[in-house]
């Protein structure tokens, strides 16, 4: 009696825990990384599996194993992987634990490499054993007794471990190149092993000896499964097929064809007269054990099929793709019952819009995805890509959004960014489109082309005309970004070299030379003064964007420099990096000084961005999560002491303090700088000699709004907002004007200059 009160309590106490964490605090909390505030995206699909009464759903991803409770398809638990990506997932046979593996590359950070196995309690998720693997494990079964687990590593090799030892019982090599899955006979008397290398393995579970060796499939085994009653074993391939074995004598049976693409995961259904397929034709398909027959129910995705699962009963199929989702199908029908969704491919950019409200994200998945970042929901999708997404960017006043896409796609697309309507889609690179840029007043777009293209272009981000292009790297083009005031454009490019350019005479003006690799970011300092640049060769250099001269190298990353950004008051500097290192690091642009290592995400940083407001940096990772991370908690550069003037520091004082003096050497009226949502704007101007400054504001049908007088001017470059002419956005009956387009009129002495103006409230 006492033990049965102990496990009535127990499994309350379970039941409390996962209340609590599935309802006390939203998802996007949970597990994250010190610094970090939200979470928004649940990481890239590996494999799913059903517990086996058919309860739950376990996702293995790339930042740990997710729980749904499958009637309500809520979020249950996310059991985090410390430090590896969760490869595959296999539940008990009696549903109490669950088995994942995992691997992480070796991170020059934590100087250390993840490849285990690990076993945790299913209701708590506490770890129980941990197996490590000298390379990175594929997947994972238990033994129907649930005392053996078997699992496969690119190291070649099956092992067996003991589950309440944690003692590795055998370790089954013969395989000549990765163990792509393993499975155990339903008798547990035999294990099978699939591989890369286009065989299949039947394993003596209990001594470690081949009982037969399977050949025929003409590419790589990814999957295998044996039927319910172990008499039949099924292998698919990157050959497009699908093969039947005798599994006792080790005989091909037969082919089953129609797969366009490589097959990736396989199983059968309870009752054993049904197998499913799914893959990169991104299609499950349904076949007739027994003949051989395709069955005409057919559930389709738009992207790569990573793994399907079908539950005990018999009833519904589960498929995780690329495309974000888990689809649970009624598989009688082939009707979608529901869709779990938030998981997300690799992220390889994200952007804030001006306001701050909204975030964009484009990756892998050909899909841009736009979020509320005071709720982290995904609000809206735009797609129509046919290539992964490479780089998007919010027009000014954040109505328009760009997108640039891959090789197989080459094309940019304009998008109304409420309405999510495809403007404009614009064609001309003759490779991938590795970044894309609007400039300051939103007339103009710029983007940078890879492959052979080598070239920058520029075009009207109002009617998709092709403007310009410019021309002299002689290598991809990998980022571009124009200068503050929108009279230079700078570009980083694989030929090692940045490239400054004067867009309105289409002409080189400087070529920046230091990085031993390639450039894969650069970034103008909110001011103008600076150029910032992040490359492969793992340092991040700072420039003076009107001389080109070096400033500063800052080095630590242990990877690739992938993304460089300034905050908006231009004191810190944020840079991201590769698989390798994984952290993003904030940097004092006054002294170059390292102010903090952000780290937490499980692959690469591809893209990072402030919020307007500087109090959220946001990152996008190859692992498919985006993170924000809490400025206010995580930095100290506000209360940094000065301890010493070095010689970089003077040379930033001497530069920042005489760029208010520099006479330029002609008179100018610049874009101006909208605040998205107000009606206030600054209108920056430069003076190349002394003179009396006044400016004239007109609306579109040419009739006098307002008029500011500013006085007598030294001359200087009046850029900053500090300095710039200010416009509260009323006429001059002190009334606020509409949103739109309005003409502003400098006169400078003799000077006069005239500039379209938008304002938007």
């Amino acid at each position: 009696m006492r033990r049965v009160l102990f496990l009535k309590f127990s499994f309350l106490l379970n039941a409390v825990f996962l209340l609590q964490n599935s309802s006390a605090q939203d998802y996007t909390q949970w597990s994250l990384p010190e610094d970090a505030k939200a979470r928004f995206g649940k990481g890239c699909t590996s494999q799913i599996a059903y517990s086996p009464d058919g309860s739950r759903l376990a996702v293995a991803s790339s930042i740990g194993v997710w729980f749904y409770d499958t009637k309500t398809g809520a979020e249950v638990a996310l059991w985090a992987v410390d430090t590896g990506w969760s490869t595959s997932v296999a539940f008990s046979p009696d549903g109490n634990t669950f088995a994942t593996g995992s691997f992480t590359t070796y991170s020059w950070f934590t100087k250390s490499s993840d490849n285990t196995v690990q076993i945790r309690d299913a209701n708590t998720g506490r770890p129980l054993q941990t197996f490590e693997h000298p390379s990175r494990v594929t997947s994972v079964a238990f033994s129907p007794d649930g005392l053996t687990l078997t699992s496969g590593s690119r190291d070649n090799a099956a092992r067996l471990w003991a589950v309440r030892t944690g003692e590795e019982l055998l370790s089954l090599k013969g395989h000549t190149s990765s163990v792509s899955s393993v499975a155990f006979s339903p008798d547990g008397l035999m294990v099978a092993s699939g591989s890369i290398d286009g065989t299949i393995r039947l394993w003596n579970a209990h001594t470690g000896d081949i009982l037969h060796v399977l050949e025929g499939h003409s590419g790589g085994v990814w999957c295998v499964a044996f039927s319910p009653d172990g008499f039949t074993l099924a292998s698919g391939s990157h050959d497009t097929t699908i093969r039947l074995w005798n599994s006792r004598t080790g005989q091909f049976v037969q082919t089953l064809q129609g797969n366009t693409d490589r097959v990736v995961s396989v199983v059968f259904s309870p009752g054993g007269d049904t197998l499913a397929s799914g893959g990169y034709d991104r299609t499950v398909r349904l076949w007739n054990v027994r003949t051989g027959e395709a069955l005409p129910t057919l559930m389709q995705h738009t992207q790569t099929i990573e793994s399907i699962a079908i539950s005990p009963d018999g009833l519904t199929l589960a498929s995780g793709s690329r495309d974000n989702a888990i689809h649970l199908w009624d598989l009688r029908a082939g009707k979608r019952l529901q869709t779990l969704g938030g998981q997300t491919g690799r992220v390889n950019s994200v952007v804030f819009s001006p306001d701050g409200n909204t975030m964009a994200s484009g990756g892998r998945d050909e899909i841009i995805r736009l979020w509320d970042m005071r709720t982290g929901e995904n609000v809206q999708e735009f797609s129509g890509h046919t290539g992964e997404i490479t780089s998007v960017a919010f027009s000014p006043d954040g109505r328009k959004l760009a997108s640039g896409s891959a090789e197989y796609d080459k094309t940019i697309r304009l998008w109304d960014s409420r309405a999510g309507k495809l403007l404009h889609t614009l064609q001309g690179h003759q490779s991938s489109v590795n970044s894309v840029a609007f400039s300051p007043d939103g007339l103009m777009l710029a983007s940078g082309g890879g492959g052979d293209d080598n070239t920058v272009h520029v075009w009207n981000a109002f009617t998709g005309e092709h403007v310009q292009s410019l021309s002299g790297h002689t290598d991809e083009v990998t980022c571009v970004v124009f200068s503050s005031d929108g009279n230079m454009l700078a570009s980083g490019s694989r030929d090692k070299t940045i490239r400054t350019w004067d867009l309105h005479s289409g002409k080189t003006l400087r070529i920046l030379t230091g990085h031993k690799w390639t450039i894969n970011s650069v970034v103008f300092s909110p001011d103008g003064l600076m150029i910032a640049s992040g490359s492969d060769d793992m340092t991040i250099r700072l420039w003076d964007a009107r001389t080109g001269e070096h400033l500063q190298t800052l080095s630590g990353h242990g990877d690739a420099v992938t993304s460089v950004v300034f905050s908006s008051d231009g004191n810190v500097l944020a840079s991201g990096s590769g698989n390798y290192d994984r952290t993003i690091r904030l940097w004092e642009v006054r002294t170059g000084k390292h102010l903090r290592t952000l780290s937490g995400h499980r692959w690469g940083v591809e893209s990072i961005a402030f919020s307007p407001n500087g109090d959220t940096l946001v990152s996008g990772s190859w692992d498919g999560t985006i993170l924000l991370w809490d400025l206010k908690v995580a930095t100290t550069w506000g209360s940094v002491k000065r301890i010493e003037v070095g010689d970089w520091e003077r040379r930033l004082l001497k530069l920042s303090a005489s760029a208010a003096s520099l006479s330029p050497t002609k008179t100018g009226l610049l874009p101006n700088y909208p605040n998205p949502f107000n009606p206030e704007t600054w209108i920056p101007y430069q003076l190349a000699e002394p003179t009396r400054v006044m400016f004239t504001i007109y609306d579109m049908k040419g009739r006098k709004v307002r008029k500011l007088e500013v006085g007598h001017q030294a001359a200087g470059v009046y850029q900053s907002r500090s300095r710039a002419a200010y416009w509260d956005g009323r006429n001059h009956q002190g009334e606020p004007v509409t949103s739109g387009f309005y003409f502003c009129t400098l006169t400078a002495g003799d000077f006069s200059a005239t500039r379209r103006m938008l304002v938007y409230k």
